[in-house]
């Protein structure tokens, strides 16, 4: 314990630092994964398949004939929603022929295959999703409530116990960012398995299509190492309150 203790107080002063290079990353992956999908939306594949014909391609070559294919209003909204087998595609990607198009649809694909098949961290994150709504929630709550009362001496252990329950809670959050990055990297293999399989693109298309899902990855990236610093500087705060009261 004092090992991890020590190693916090050493990277201390790079916190801040190191917190506002990930806002920084965070804000260049949305731009990048927004620029990217524009540039790559000009790429219209030889095929003339559209982002849904590819999504049902995916679903059915690998026995999968449950899940409904519909459509979510909004830009780069795609999504798989296992409660109710539905892969939800976005008004920009759906009759879209674009390379941007069939990446982002195969890639929501691959995630209803993951759960089809039963991959162990796709099974992780939809455990951990009701936790991490309720920890999302709460947790600064708890940080705020408990610094306050930290603020006074004879409320000095009681806010420890709060402040200690908001940094646990907090942790949940960059547990299910950590979980999320390999459910979002294996679905993106899986599209490009896929789509390669098909023998409808060629290796320009592919490329395109690759380069929207290596942008839209970077973004989960971002958010990881933000949740991950965030955590690192709530854990100091909670030591360096303890610290202060000795």
């Amino acid at each position: 314990m004092s090992a991890i203790t020590d190693f916090l107080y050493m990277v201390e002063p790079y916190l801040y630092i190191l917190f506002i290079l990930t806002i920084l990353l965070s804000i260049y992956a949305q731009f990048k994964v927004s620029s990217t999908f524009r540039r790559e939306s000009r790429n219209i594949t030889r095929a003339g398949r559209n982002a849904t014909d590819v999504a049902r391609m995916i679903l059915f070559s690998n026995g999968i004939n449950y899940v409904n294919i519909g459509r979510v209003a909004g830009n780069l909204t795609d999504h798989f929603n296992p409660r109710t087998n539905t892969l939800a595609l976005s008004d920009t990607v759906a009759l879209s022929t674009s390379a941007a198009a069939i990446g982002v649809a195969a890639h929501e694909a691959g995630h209803a295959v993951q759960h089809d098949v039963g991959y162990l961290p796709i099974k992780l994150r939809g455990w951990l999703v009701p936790i991490t709504n309720f920890a999302s929630r709460m947790s600064w709550i708890f940080i705020l409530v408990g610094s306050l009362f930290y603020a006074f001496s004879y409320l000095g252990e009681i806010g420890k116990v709060i402040l200690l329950a908001g940094v646990l809670l907090f942790s949940v959050t960059t547990l299910f960012q950590l979980v999320t990055l390999p459910c979002e990297f294996n679905a993106s293999r899986r599209a490009m398995k896929a789509l390669r399989a098909s023998g409808w693109y060629d290796g320009d298309e592919l490329r395109s299509a690759k380069r929207v899902l290596s942008a839209a990855a970077l973004t989960y990236v971002a958010a990881t190492l933000t949740s991950i610093v965030q955590l690192l500087r709530l854990l100091v705060m909670l030591l360096g309150r303890g610290r202060d009261r000795r």
